[in-house]
């Protein structure tokens, strides 16, 4: 159970939270990489699926008896809303996984992840705003290139519609999380993609050369991507404020770019590094505004500057238990 890992919390305590945060990054990009060098052995069906079985039956060990509990309790409403939640992670990882299979690392976690950013300018309501949008999708257009016409139009579709998932994904964690405690709601989302996907994925599973290979290599994976990240994100979201937890996840196409460089040798061309500069600053904006905008006014002495810490949302592949990452990604 998660009340077991005091020591382990008290030590985690102790580092910075935004070193624990990009730690959480490296981590989470690093399972992507591995995963997209395991498609060759099961293909991104296969790895997609193993991954949500892995960490569906991580999760519900770590829930334990409360886990249970609370599923005994919840109302039909509740697990519908859990089910449905699990099928938006289901569509994010599967599509992220088949996106990458088909275009480099970094440029599938910049499509997805500007489903978050559009999610975070949308809230604040406010039409200038709207200049990160416009950044972001600058930036996409130099990471995939168009015109040079080698880019992968099914690829770039897969990752936007990843994106479109992501959205749907921070929406319903928000509906869940009310009903769930985080790990709880998570452990059900992923036991249902697992069922979900057990069709498309099983048949590759069965057919691999090396299967046991496999299932050991997706055990690594999935405690690399979603455990791990999403455990520090569970301390990150108590120490830090909403909005810099929102910048410092922007952070997150970049690091992915990075990894796809150094585990599976992705190199970009300068175009795209300057492409993905944009995505990361207009995450970077859109989380400033964020910040703007949930600043208390201050009305007299006693009036409170701080932010309240943003309640856990998974972070996208990119994304996905996220980033609401800025949800964590749980993709």
């Amino acid at each position: 159970m998660i009340t077991s890992a005091t020591p382990v919390r008290a030590a985690l305590n102790r580092i910075p939270p935004a070193l624990l945060l990009l730690a959480g990054m490296f981590v989470l990009h690093t399972g992507s990489a591995l995963a997209v060098r395991a498609f060759s052995e099961a293909g991104p069906l296969g790895v997609t699926w193993l991954r949500l079985l892995w960490a569906a039956l991580i999760l519900a060990a770590l829930g334990g008896r409360p886990l249970w509990r609370a599923l005994r309790s919840a109302t039909p409403r509740d697990l519908g809303a859990a089910v449905i939640l699990g099928t938006a992670s289901a569509g994010m990882m599967v599509l992220y996984s088949a996106a990458t299979a088909r275009i480099d690392l970094g440029t599938a976690t910049a499509l997805e992840f500007l489903g978050p950013l559009a999610v975070a300018v949308l809230a604040l309501r406010r039409r200038r705003e709207g200049v990160w949008i416009a950044a972001a999708a600058a930036g996409v257009l130099l990471l995939t290139r168009p015109w040079t016409g080698g880019a992968d139009a099914v690829g770039i579709a897969l990752g936007l519609s990843g994106a479109v998932c992501v959205a749907l994904y921070i929406v319903l964690t928000q509906r869940v999380g009310s009903r769930f405690k985080a790990v709880h709601g998570l452990a059900v989302a992923m036991a249902v993609g697992a069922v979900l996907t057990a069709p498309l994925g099983l048949p590759p599973v069965l057919a691999a050369p090396d299967p046991g290979h496999v299932l050991a290599v997706t055990l690594v994976i999935a405690v690399l991507f979603p455990l791990v990240p999403f455990l520090l994100e569970m301390v990150v979201l108590q120490r830090m404020s909403r909005s810099a937890f929102s910048t410092f996840a922007s952070l997150e196409p970049a690091v992915a770019l990075l990894m796809g460089m150094a585990v599976i040798g992705q190199w970009p061309a300068w175009i795209q590094i300057a492409g993905m500069a944009l995505v990361v600053a207009a995450g970077i904006g859109a989380a400033r505004g964020d910040g703007r905008a949930l600043r208390p006014k201050r009305s007299g002495a006693g009036a409170a500057g701080s932010q309240a810490p943003a309640p856990p949302a998974p972070a996208t592949d990119s994304g996905a238990p996220g980033r609401a990452r800025a949800p964590e990604r749980v993709g």
